[in-house]
């Protein structure tokens, strides 16, 4: 949507963005679509100047045009999706046969149409790939569809991963196992993936390689598509699909996307794998908890301390706001009465694993914390929304500094992702 500093960017989603990814990755491919009558035509001819061999309408959407509103694009925080008139919609299946018991390899992104239908339409050999991240918040209706899927993709956004694996996974690799998969590639945002063996047990760790992201939407499609369709290991696969994400969250223009795609592909997965990049896995960022340095005060309302809070939590990290811990002192207090906050509030930053400051109004108190974090060994972030501290000692001693609330965040879990492993080696 637009806003004061950006224009509005409309495009063809859903599983157009799998598509590009596809396109991109000098896959061959064919898309089975439900998507509104007044976008048939237009999402064919894109598609098909996109390297779609065949365009499968498998049945209409009414009642609504298919229009989702997005509030961050760049999933810094909780994307706010909005579907422009879902209750409305209804979904018509298409009555001719569309004989999809030809394709081999094939994902699946579920939706409001019947995929119970779909999926006895498919080979019985087929090896299929549904991704669950959204529109599937049923574990039942997925133990419907056993024996008939291969590997299962999820991300830690969706709702199902919320409500049944977002403390421990454990339920989500017996859910897998239930349905037949063999995998189950768990997508952990900025923190990498987990590509579960679910027969041996083994993981695969795929780190993410952030960057200023220029847009994170379908980012996670095309990376499942790339994963499922890809004639190779699955272990490369997952790699591959990696790749293939990145590059998808920092363009929207398809040539570019399609150089990137291709230039990355050219380098031996062994030289991909020894790039390095971040792994936090959503289950252990918990237990690495973030001193909240900020003029956190009841008596004040400053956005930028909520949206970085909000931001941090998105993303499973236990934030520690000592105001809001330790209590508030009153702006008149005797010093001699301030002395068991400022023990706390120490202590308080002695447990944590790091230290995430927004020093908005040059927050003395905020400084101060900068400084004793930095003394103790603790990587700082500073997220400095108004430009006040682009001072020597606040940019060099913080790990990251920047006005970007999204490369702030791209700071901690760089650093953290750093802690972890020195923690497990």
């Amino acid at each position: 949507m637009p806003t004061r500093s950006t224009e509005a960017k409309v495009r063809l989603g859903g599983v157009v963005h799998a598509a590009r990814g596809l396109w991109a990755s000098g896959q061959n491919y064919a898309v089975g679509v439900f998507c509104p009558a007044y976008l048939i035509e237009q999402a064919q001819d894109y598609l098909t100047k996109h390297g779609c061999r065949d365009f499968i309408l498998l049945g209409e959407v009414t009642g609504a045009p298919n229009v989702i509103a997005i509030a961050d694009v760049k999933e810094v925080g909780h994307q706010g999706y909005e579907d422009l008139l879902r209750d409305e919609r209804k979904v018509v299946p298409n009555r001719e046969h569309a004989d999809l018991g030809r394709f081999h390899s094939v994902v699946i992104f579920p939706g409001r149409y019947d995929l119970a239908d779909v999926v006895r339409q498919l080979d019985p050999d087929a090896l299929v790939t549904i991704d669950i991240a959204y529109d599937v918040d049923d574990a039942e209706f997925l133990r419907s569809l056993s024996g008939r899927i291969d590997s299962v993709a999820i991300s830690t956004s969706s709702e199902l991963f919320s409500s049944i694996a977002s403390s421990d996974v454990a339920p989500m690799l017996e859910l897998a196992k239930d349905i037949g998969a063999r995998h189950l590639l768990l997508k952990e945002n900025r923190g990498g993936s987990r590509l579960f063996d679910l027969g041996t047990g083994d993981i695969e760790y795929v780190p993410a390689r952030l960057d200023v992201t220029t847009n994170s939407v379908g980012v996670g499609d095309v990376f499942t598509a790339v994963f499922g369709t890809l004639d190779s290991s699955i272990r490369d696969a997952a790699w591959r699909g990696m790749q293939a994400a990145t590059i998808y969250s920092q363009t929207t223009w398809p040539d570019d996307l399609k150089r990137g795609i291709e230039r990355e592909l050219r380098l031996p997965i062994d030289v991909v794998r020894g790039l390095g990049g971040v792994t936090l896995p959503w289950h252990a960022r918990r237990g690495l908890q973030i001193y909240l340095a900020a003029p956190d005060f009841s008596y004040a309302d400053h956005a930028e301390i909520r949206a970085a809070v909000e931001a941090l939590e998105y993303h499973n990290f236990c934030v520690r706001r000592p105001v809001k811990e330790n209590g508030e002192a009153d702006r008149d207090s005797p010093v001699a009465s301030l002395t068991a906050y400022y023990i706390s509030d120490v202590r308080l930053l002695g447990e944590c694993a790091a230290v995430f400051a927004i020093p908005i109004e040059r927050d003395p108190g905020t400084l101060v914390e900068i400084g004793l974090a930095i003394e103790m060994g603790k990587p700082v972030v500073t997220f400095d929304p108004r430009n006040e501290n682009r001072n020597t000692m606040v940019v060099k001693g913080s790990s990251t500094y920047s006005p970007d609330l999204d490369l702030c965040l791209n700071g901690m879990f760089d650093a953290l992702s750093k802690l972890h492993r020195d923690a497990s080696t």
